[in-house]
């Protein structure tokens, strides 16, 4: 995938990682993005959750609203990205697993 690292994207990412709790990390993406973006990003989160876990595109379109291209892009990422969606898929569940 095309980098898009810069200087801005990089104090983005820090910015993240020093928040300290789910509260501030709400107010902080609720400040930063619209509810549209918000949205988005979710979706995109349960789309990589649901492929992850065998379904098909027209189970995820059908079941999330997402669009195909949407659930393509996901996927490119699953197959071709860095990792970041198995990252935190994997981290979610095992924090349900403890809770």
């Amino acid at each position: 995938m095309k980098s898009f690292h810069n200087e801005q994207t990089e104090n983005l990412y820090r910015a993240i990682l020093l928040l300290k709790d789910e509260a501030e990390c709400r107010s902080f993406f609720e400040d930063i993005c619209t509810v549209k973006e918000l949205q988005d990003i979710a979706q995109r989160l349960v789309v990589a959750k649901m492929l992850g876990e065998g379904k098909s595109y027209q189970e995820v379109s059908r079941e999330t609203g997402a669009s195909t291209a949407t659930i393509s892009r996901v996927n490119k990422c699953l197959v071709y990205g860095g990792g970041g969606y198995e990252t935190v898929l994997s981290r979610l569940a095992s924090d349900t697993d403890e809770n």
